[in-house]
């Protein structure tokens, strides 16, 4: 009797330490006893073991059961020997179950802690994790969620961010991140009381780890400035945030409902002149003064792209100079048509209208070249032809003398050269410088006189 009495409490004292009840233990031990009863030669097929919490008197139960499973015979079957049985099992089972109640301690303790932040000391880091040791648990800080050129050395405490908690064989598995944008959240709900008590709220975050973040801030109370709340007195709020992010610079903007001036927000430091939305598309087209083009861009276009996350718009970024040129370039013409492949093998140009093919050659000098009968009708010399100044009123002088250039040229041929080119002289410049009435007469010695004299020695 005294053993039993040992038994009870051994097992009640090993409930306190452990955290684990003493109703536990019990079905337990039960569950395992009657493993070990069926194990014996003689044995009932079916059977249940009771064990009495007061005396701790150990009782195994033989049943008979019908077709359905109902409990048609039942005898006591305890074999003598038994309790040597149940002590071996019982110190199996225990230790067994209280490893396994260890384990579901620790797992319900982190289980509904995702999202939350946690403080672990170093234990072990290389190339594909690094141990976190949380007290009671370790977290696996993997490659992926670390911070690139962020060293971890061994002792040092370091704060993380919980973004699962796995139940395995072994315990629980707490996977952390160093990268998610929750960390900062969570780090400025540590440093900033306003937003721990519900008055500054954090909208939006995005994160480019290890180079530069961007928070959108509210203000549930108007009297409290958000973007002062988080900064802090000289910036004391912030740097505590900064130093843990080891040097990671932190932009603070204020939120705000409109779309078009929330865009304007988030590409601070920059000064935004316009916006202009297409919710179609979901692109938002931000105008900047020339000089403010590479600073709404930012470097490798950093800014742009973390405004872009924290917006949730697609941004396309323009200086005035640029918007000018795009609107110069939609206002013109363009030839409607496409580049075909011809007989010869050769990538021509056919217009939509229809028409003469462009080669490719035409269209780099500008253009197809116009036809010679093209040329002659739009008053142009064909190839080949020398141009003569003043031809068409030299030919409406001719006419007009009656055929003084001819009678000329007959003279010429008659031998009589230089008189000849005396009269052709006199008859180009006379057209050269027609008068509007006929009759008009032209004075001897005009500077036209002499260089249409040259025009036909040429």
């Amino acid at each position: 009797m005294k053993d039993k009495f040992d038994f009870l409490d051994a097992l009640q004292q090993i409930a306190r330490d452990k955290g684990i009840s003493v109703d536990t233990l019990f079905d337990a031990l039960a569950n395992a006893l009657v493993a070990a009863y069926k194990r014996m030669p003689g044995a009932a097929e079916e059977a249940v073991v009771t064990i009495d919490p007061d005396t701790g008197d150990i009782r195994v139960y033989g049943q008979e059961l019908d077709e359905d499973g109902n409990v048609v015979r039942e005898w006591d079957d305890t074999p003598k020997d038994f309790g040597r049985i149940a002590a071996q099992t019982a110190r199996q089972v225990i230790l067994q179950r209280i490893r396994e109640a260890e384990r579901d301690l620790k797992y319900e303790e982190y289980a509904g802690r995702e999202g939350d932040i946690v403080t672990g000391i170093i234990q072990q880091s290389d190339n594909r994790y690094t141990l976190l040791d949380l007290g009671k648990v370790e977290a696996l800080l993997p490659q992926a969620e670390q911070v690139p050129y962020e060293r971890y050395e061994h002792g040092a405490r370091l704060k993380a961010y919980i973004v699962e908690v796995r139940k395995t064989t072994k315990g629980p598995q707490i996977v952390v991140s160093r990268t998610h944008p929750g960390l900062i959240k969570r780090l400025f709900e540590l440093e900033v009381p306003e937003i721990s008590s519900g008055v500054v709220e954090i909208k939006a975050a995005a994160r480019e780890p290890g180079h530069r973040t961007k928070i959108a801030v509210w203000s549930n109370d108007p009297n409290v400035d958000p973007v002062g709340a988080c900064v802090g007195a000289r910036g004391a709020r912030v740097r505590m945030v900064t130093n843990e992010l080891r040097g990671e610079k932190v932009d603070i903007v204020p939120f705000s409902e409109d779309p078009a001036e929330f865009v304007m927000r988030a590409l601070q430091p920059a000064k935004v002149k316009e916006v202009h939305l297409d919710e179609e598309t979901g692109t938002a087209t931000v105008i900047v003064h020339d000089f403010q083009l590479s600073l709404a861009i930012g470097k490798e276009g950093q800014n742009a792209r973390l405004a872009a996350r924290l917006t949730g718009w697609r941004i396309d970024i323009k200086s005035e100079s640029q918007l000018a040129e795009d609107e110069a370039y939609a206002s013109q013409e363009w030839a409607e048509g496409e580049w075909v492949e011809n007989e010869a093998g050769e990538m021509v140009w056919q217009p939509a209208e229809g028409g003469e093919a462009v080669s490719a050659e035409q269209w780099s000098r500008g253009g197809a070249e116009e036809s010679p009968d093209a040329a002659v009708a739009a008053g142009e010399p064909a190839a080949g032809d020398k141009p003569a100044a003043g031809t068409d009123a030299a030919a409406s002088a001719d006419s007009a003398a009656g055929g003084d250039a001819a009678a000329g040229g007959d003279a010429a041929a008659g031998g009589d050269a230089a008189a000849a080119v005396a009269e052709m002289t006199v008859d180009v410049t006379e057209a050269a410088t027609e008068s509007p009435g006929p009759g008009s007469e032209v004075p001897a010695g005009a500077p036209a006189t002499e260089t249409a004299a040259e025009e036909v020695e040429r």
